[in-house]
């Protein structure tokens, strides 16, 4: 009896100092988690310097057409899907009476169009901020298919900063909407020197900020700029004035696609070759009366609070609300 009594308190000492190891282990993973994820998330400071300094590696196509010819030319395709989807955008604005957020015909009738993220409304704001994810090993095989994801833009802005994956490679693009036709002005290409000099690590992945302000608002004059980690500066990427032709009044932050299916599979081209890809944004701020405040649901509704992946050409498709409207993911 005696022996039974002190093998059973044996066994439950052991329990609990196990118990408690494995209490104190969990505690630290834990806060190790926690610790790790808002360090992650903390966004560069919004007032700090900015440089004249222009982006590194840069690339200006409408004065150096002849830098790479053929990446030039599937380029302009590009653009041409790019815009084409901006006027049905504000077309389905202004015949449907609301945000759209659900679709609209794109430059071919085999071509879906869609998008999702905040919209920052008119009058809330002459400044966004963000910071994007990225992926390098993100490859677009179909000529006529764009993932822009994340691609952001003020109301009014004359700027729309954009990761563009397409078949001729990955760059972050400066539209210009305050000149006749637009287009990519600037283009930077997501290479070794961009992730070195521009990327941190937000959510366990590379990622860029970028900031447009309104600095001349007579002349609606902004400029648009990139965190430089290295520096720990801002460097201007683009500086455009004029009036906006985009045709919406709003902003935006969100993911988008241009997707054709893949007879193979039955699902867009881009559901499988993205199917490791994370397109993130994160401390989603907007400018107001000077000062920078988090994205919040009264100044950027959602463009759809229950987006369906097939609407997308994937089913598979997690549309997260990580934040109160200043944080959005997309994965599978």
């Amino acid at each position: 009896m005696h022996r039974s009594r002190r093998r059973l308190a044996a066994t439950l000492l052991t329990a609990l100092a196990a118990l408690a190891g494995v209490t104190t282990a969990s505690a630290t993973t834990t806060s190790a988690t926690a610790t790790a994820t808002a360090t992650a998330t903390v966004a560069p400071s919004p007032d700090a310097p900015h440089r004249s300094t222009v982006v590194t590696g840069l690339h200006d196509p409408e004065h150096d057409p002849g830098h790479h010819p053929g990446h030039d030319a599937g380029r302009e395709k590009a653009a041409r899907v790019f815009a084409e989807g901006r006027r049905a955008q504000a077309e389905a604005a202004r015949h449907q009476h609301l945000m759209p957020g659900h679709g609209t015909a794109a430059a071919r009738a085999d071509v879906t169009h869609n998008w999702w993220g905040v919209f920052p409304q008119p009058g809330t704001h002459d400044g966004i901020m963000a910071t994007h994810s990225v992926d390098a090993g993100y490859k677009v095989s179909n000529a006529d298919n764009f993932t822009y994801a994340p691609t952001t833009k003020a109301q009014n802005s004359c700027m729309e900063v954009v990761t563009a994956y397409w078949s001729s490679g990955n760059e972050i693009w400066a539209w210009d909407w305050c000149s006749s036709p637009g287009g990519p002005a600037r283009t930077l290409p997501v290479n070794a020197d961009f992730l070195a000099t521009y990327t941190t690590t937000a959510t366990g992945r590379p990622a860029y900020t970028v900031q447009m302000v309104q600095d001349d608002p007579a002349a609606n004059r902004w400029s648009a700029y990139l965190y430089n980690y290295r520096a720990s500066a801002w460097d201007l990427l683009f500086r455009q004035s004029g009036r906006d032709q985009s045709g919406l009044d709003h902003g935006w932050d969100m993911f988008e696609i241009y997707a054709s299916v893949n007879p193979a599979t039955g699902n867009g081209y881009y559901c499988d070759e993205a199917r490791t890809t994370v397109f993130d944004s994160g401390s989603v701020q907007l400018r107001a009366a000077g000062s920078w405040k988090p994205a919040r649901p009264a100044d950027s509704p959602w463009t759809d609070t229950h987006p369906d992946g097939s609407a997308f050409l994937c089913p598979a498709l997690k549309f997260l609300q990580a934040g109160a409207n200043d944080h959005w993911t997309v994965r599978q």
